[in-house]
């Protein structure tokens, strides 16, 4: 029996063995690629989860850019990992080398889209669909259409959360509110939605309404893939951490005011006219020093009470965190035209100040936290006597009051009633603010020998 070459048997071999590579080659370009579905593989020829995700993001992305929905990226933990310090810290942690930023271990990516442009592309949750993503929408009544005539608002698509391969693609509609911020609703279900249909819980976005300035966006390559990104990803963030909204009590406020007209006499108009003007004016000012206020006493409670201001007040209240005290306040007020009229106390101590704008006044109360209550001071000029006013510790939301993004307590109820007690929902004209306050304590006198610094009235 002739003997068999093995040189002969190896060419053979070798020769079968890349006609077959080439013939699984040709197969998977001409007919898996083109089948929906996954294909990425890690070195040990396994689909690893951080390929599913990109994969439906690629996609999804895709499908938006061929809509010319300019969604952008809101999600927190890419967003972090995108910051400056995450950049330069890249290289030391080990991650998958395709998804570094998109792919963070989270089951859910979120995006924004400013919602004009989404009634712009009505065929593109067909399209999703057409994909392999389910849907999930869930609408909400639009609060632009909410007024003190009218309680009645058609309703608005809020979310949506496509979900493709156990991943979710979560898609926030950014509203533009009249004060000329973004607003987004509330996630709420439906009786008929499916509770399970994606981790809820995991959310960034929908717990409660938010607010956020616009944002400047940049257009650039994440992971491979064309996405827009807030410019400045640490001023976004801090926004989305403060951004809950508060709605006005529309309903409240105009059971309110069919007990209690509002005055529609032309002092009472022009002072809400004016009292707009101070507070627009007092938020781009404080803005500008990045020092963040609420409305306080009266004006807040104008907000809550009957949702727009309180016309025999006669000025506009606002507070300010001690910690949050600048130097160059002052100077920021007389700048854009105010007066100073008063300063009371020092930062260490029951500081306040008083500017006048267009005849009406600015009252700027200093709070000092204490434990677990906070507190700001008055002082009597005349006679040098100190006051305390005592609150329980609050957060603060966002909220609009004419017209204006200003911040609010979000504990307001409790906020009101330490300041004005139960009663707080019945009107009183006269009221003396060294004895009406349900909160007020006497806090000892200021030292003659130092009234000149700490009583200056202009």
């Amino acid at each position: 029996m002739p003997r068999v070459n093995r040189t002969f048997v190896f060419v053979l071999l070798l020769a079968s063995s890349c006609a077959f590579l080439l013939f699984q080659l040709y197969y998977y370009r001409n007919y898996v690629s083109k089948e929906p579905g996954l294909h990425l593989l890690d070195s040990a020829g396994h689909v690893t989860s951080s390929q599913v995700q990109w994969q439906n993001l690629k996609k999804f992305l895709a499908l938006a850019q061929f809509f010319r929905l300019p969604l952008f990226l809101a999600d927190s933990a890419a967003l972090a990992l995108l910051s400056q310090d995450a950049l330069r810290q890249r290289d030391r942690v080990r991650r998958e080398p395709h998804c570094s930023f998109l792919c963070t271990g989270r089951p859910i990516t979120s995006f924004a889209l400013p919602a004009s442009q989404w009634q712009l592309s009505p065929g593109f949750l067909l399209a999703a669909e057409q994909k392999g993503f389910q849907l999930l929408e869930v609408r909400g009544r639009d609060p632009r259409l909410a007024s003190l005539d009218t309680l009645s608002g058609e309703e608005i698509p809020l979310h949506f959360l496509f979900r493709l391969h156990g991943y979710i693609i979560h898609v926030v509609l950014l509203y533009e509110r009249s004060g000329g911020y973004l607003w987004h609703g509330v996630l709420r279900l439906k009786a008929a939605a499916d509770p399970t249909f994606a981790p809820f819980r995991l959310l960034d976005y929908g717990r409660h309404a938010g607010a956020y300035d616009r944002p400047e966006l940049l257009l650039t390559v994440v992971d491979g893939l064309d996405v827009r990104v807030p410019r400045n990803i640490s001023r976004f963030l801090v926004q989305q951490q403060e951004a809950r909204f508060l709605e006005c009590r529309y309903h409240d406020a105009r059971s309110f005011l069919q007990l209690y007209p509002d005055d529609s006499s032309t002092a009472a108009v022009e002072f809400r006219r004016k009292a707009k003007a101070l507070l627009r004016l007092a938020a781009q000012t404080l803005d500008r020093l990045d020092v963040p206020f609420w409305i306080s006493s009266g004006t807040c409670l104008g907000w809550f009470r009957q949702c727009g201001v309180i016309s025999y007040s006669r000025d506009v209240d606002i507070g300010i965190f001690i910690s949050d005290f600048r130097p160059q306040i002052t100077a920021a007020f007389r700048n854009v035209g105010m007066s100073l009229k008063h300063q009371f106390g020092k930062v260490e101590d029951s500081l306040e100040l008083s500017f006048l704008g267009e005849d009406v006044k600015l009252d700027i109360f200093f709070f000092y936290r204490d434990g677990d209550v906070v507190w700001n001071g008055g002082t009597q000029a005349k006679s040098g006597r100190k006051f305390k006013y005592i609150f329980p510790s609050f957060s603060l939301c966002w909220a609009e009051l004419l017209e204006v993004k200003v911040r609010v307590p979000c504990e307001t109820l409790d906020y009101v009633m330490a300041n004005y007690g139960t009663t707080w929902n019945v009107p009183v004209k006269s009221w003396d603010w060294k004895s009406s306050p349900s909160n007020v304590i006497e806090n000892g006198v200021w030292p003659v020998a130092e009234w000149a610094r700490l009583i200056q009235v202009y």
